[in-house]
């Protein structure tokens, strides 16, 4: 014979009424336990007795649990019917008129206007924003100027190893020039031995950096012989 149908509406026997609390209560967490399990849920349970004492069970953390659920409610929260929905944005819409014209009286106030309602403490609160943000804008400023003088100190540096390169080039050049004369001529000419005389110790420089360097071969010039006359008979 089976069991029949239990009637569900509370026990008025405080007695059975415990022991029909704790033996649900374990059914229920063992239940939300297998199907967390059995089905990769992610479940929260709590449940508070008659006097406050609290059992509970979750899957990972209450606390995950629990801003998923806010985070879920917040995602599908829809207005039930089309009125709602209107009234809805509407709300919305007055609340973002409000934040603009808050603002734009900050705005006005920053800029020294509209202060004629200002308490005291309101005004001297406005000063300590404005002393901030003019200390922010300062830093701001200092730090670009800053890293433009970095930049271009690099840049000078950059040029100035560039320029030693030249002037070594140039270096090599006159000297080359130098030897190339005295192997055309047999010698240096005067010149060339002052110069090479003169000669820089820092950056090993022949000549002023700033005169241009023209390189020309010279032949050797050719003399004229010209043929004894021939003898003449006498007589």
């Amino acid at each position: 014979m089976g069991r029949g149908k239990i009637v569900i509406r509370r026990i008025d026997n405080s007695t059975s009424r415990q022991v029909t609390f704790s033996k649900r209560r374990n059914g229920l967490l063992k239940k939300a336990k297998e199907l967390s399990i059995l089905c990769d849920a992610e479940i929260g349970v709590m449940v508070f007795s008659s006097t406050g004492k609290l059992y509970d069970f979750a899957s990972t953390s209450m606390q995950s649990v629990i801003e998923q659920y806010k985070k879920s409610k917040e995602e599908h929260r829809q207005p039930t019917n089309p009125h709602s929905e209107v009234k809805f944005w509407q709300t919305e819409a007055a609340i973002l008129r409000q934040q603009l014209q808050n603002l734009q009286e900050v705005h006005r106030q920053m800029m020294g206007e509209g202060l004629s309602g200002l308490a005291t403490k309101d005004l001297q609160n406005l000063e300590k924003q404005l002393v901030m943000s003019f200390h922010g804008v300062r830093m701001k400023k200092e730090q670009l100027l800053l890293d433009e003088i970095e930049e271009l100190n690099r840049k000078g540096n950059l040029i100035y190893q560039a320029n030693v390169e030249l002037h070594k080039e140039v270096n090599l050049i006159h000297q080359q020039k130098l030897d190339l004369h005295e192997k055309v001529y047999g010698t240096r000419d005067a010149y060339g031995a002052d110069r090479n005389a003169n000669r820089t110790t820092n950056l090993g420089i022949h000549e002023d950096p700033h005169v241009s360097v023209h390189l020309q071969l010279c032949q050797p010039q050719q003399q004229n012989y010209e043929p004894p006359a021939p003898a003449t008979n006498k007589g």
